[in-house]
């Protein structure tokens, strides 16, 4: 295959040299120096300016720097670059996704538009770390992480990361792809579909094919994706056309497919500290070029921090309502507190909800009835539903507090009627009776272990199937009769004190145990034997 070496600068053909088609790229890449047959093939003389490039047909007189028209611009010097041949090549820049730009076709506008769209950004988005080194509170991805070492090893895998929200998830995915030198493409699991996806895929596969260069797909929210549409990643990744990194906030055992996740490497983003977030805060005073003031302090900060909950997203939006606030005449530390609202951090259909409803349940089981009070609050306060809560106090009634004190589960069902009589908000009031009534009743777990010893018995070689004994069978039928069912049963309210020789259980689980005597287990915790629990 033949190349025509031209020069930018002025316009004009050169020469023409014979280039392996295997090596086009290379030959590309290297200036035009490398994988040439060293074939000189002249150019065909009086060439009609009809056939030749429009870059010819420019004055010759020109120079970068010159141009004709209204909308001229300057093109500095640097951005050519001269060959062996004498030849000059425009060097190309890199706009901030990646993808090679043109300098001098860049239109002015273009630019202004930009600036405009990055001065619009919440101070969240300004803020975001252009550097890995610039993630704050991820081990991750700093000086010895996981992830760091993958990257600089150029062994990018497919991955999930999994964290709460502002832990910077998609921050550290689009540093991935930076760092790593991939093409980036980002989706959001809420706007995209599976045809997005499948020209995404395509478009990777002819990119990886023609310059090597590998793809990084990023996908938002994945869990919001349904099983199905997750199975179409499936062969994209496995064959290495893509590197697939998701982020959910949701855990990704059940919200993710097995056969994705095997395919990919699930990282888990800490719960940034409140020291992280004040760090965050200070560096984003410090970019915005606002000094710490008497209202803007260290205290402030904190206070806002202690809100945000580790979402470094929400710390930020706080902060900068604060300092809209702080520009007011007159106001003061006092007045910003009051001005900001109060974030909650509780998810009813994420994992604040079974872990708090989880806390709540262990508290009462733990008759510590403060902790129990503390966590029904933060689930009402935060709008879950009533009757979820008192539901699960029917099961805590009969699990936990069981033959201990069986007017419990009449009470936990009444509190049930009232939650679904009256509503909120006077029914916290009946939920609140019921949660300092279980958590100071006496515990007895004696009927709960004994259904998990017959439920346990169950998995054992033969014990599910055995014959019922014939004389506890049914016999509703002359037939069943004839067979023996029901014969020679003791009817036991017939006999005195109701007593009788009886067996109820298959011969093979004769004289077998599942009811304990004790209410409670047997085993001894060693911290609360050498006085060091805390006191209920």
């Amino acid at each position: 295959m033949f190349l025509k070496a031209t020069s930018p600068e002025e316009g004009i053909a050169t020469k023409t040299e014979a280039v392996k088609e295997s090596a086009i790229n290379s030959h590309i890449d290297s200036g035009c120096k490398s994988g040439l047959l060293n074939e000189q093939i002249p150019s065909p003389p009086n060439v009609s300016p009809f056939f030749q490039p429009s870059s010819a047909k420019r004055a010759p007189d020109l120079t970068p720097t010159q141009s004709q028209g209204p909308k001229a611009r300057s093109v500095p010097p640097s951005s050519y670059q001269t060959l062996n041949n004498g030849v000059k090549r425009r060097l190309d820049t890199s706009d901030q996704n990646g993808d090679r730009m043109d300098e001098d076709v860049t239109p002015a506008t273009k630019r202004t538009k930009t600036q405009h769209l990055a001065k619009a950004a919440p101070l969240a988005e300004r803020m975001r770390p252009k550097t890995l080194d610039e993630v704050c509170g991820q081990e991750l991805v700093g000086q010895n992480g996981v992830i760091r070492g993958l990257v600089e090893a150029n062994r990018v895998p497919s991955m999930i990361l999994w964290g709460g929200p502002g832990t910077g998830k998609t921050t550290i995915a689009r540093l991935i792809a930076h760092t790593a030198g991939c093409r980036f493409v980002e989706i959001n699991s809420t706007s995209s579909g599976v045809s997005d996806c499948k020209k995404i895929f395509l478009e990777a596969r002819n990119e990886l094919q023609l310059t090597g260069r590998k793809t990084i797909l990023f996908c938002d929210e994945i869990h919001r994706f349904s099983k199905t549409q997750q199975d179409v990643f499936l062969g994209p990744v496995e064959a290495g056309q893509i590197t697939l990194i998701g982020a959910t906030t949701e855990n990704p055992s059940f919200k993710v497919v097995n056969a994705l996740l095997s395919r990919c490497r699930t990282f888990t983003l800490s719960k940034l500290t409140d020291e992280n977030i004040v760090t965050i805060m200070t560096r984003a005073l410090e970019k915005e070029s606002i000094s710490k003031s008497s209202l803007l302090d260290t205290q402030m900060l904190e206070y806002l921090a202690a809100f945000a909950d580790g979402d470094a997203r929400t710390a930020l939006n706080l902060l900068e309502i604060a300092m809209d606030l702080s520009e007011r005449e007159g106001m003061t530390a006092e007045g910003i507190k009051k001005s900001l609202t109060q974030t909650l951090v509780y998810d009813r259909a994420g994992d604040q909800h079974y872990d708090t409803i989880s806390a709540f349940h262990k508290s009462i089981r733990g008759s510590d009835p403060d902790a129990a009070l503390y966590y029904l609050a933060r689930m009402l306060q935060s709008g879950e539903d009533p009757l979820y809560i008192a539901r699960r106090l029917i099961v805590v009634a009969s699990e936990d507090v069981g033959m201990a004190d069986n007017t419990m589960l009449p009470l936990a069902t009444a509190a049930y009627t009232a939650c679904e009589k009256i509503g909120m908000p006077e029914a916290r009031i009946n939920l609140a009776h019921l949660t300092v009534a279980l958590a100071l009743a006496p515990k007895s777990t004696k009927a709960y272990r004994a259904l998990n010893a017959a439920m346990a018995a169950l998995q054992e070689p033969g014990v599910a199937g055995l014959p019922i004994p014939l004389h506890l069978r049914n016999a509703p039928t002359k037939l069943m009769k004839g067979l023996g069912y029901g014969k020679e049963y003791k009817y036991n309210p017939n006999y005195e004190d109701g007593k009788v020789s009886q067996t109820y259980l298959p011969d093979k689980l004769s004289g077998r145990k599942f009811l304990e005597e004790k209410h409670l287990g047997s085993m001894v915790d060693p911290d609360f034997a050498n006085g060091t629990d805390m006191e209920l």
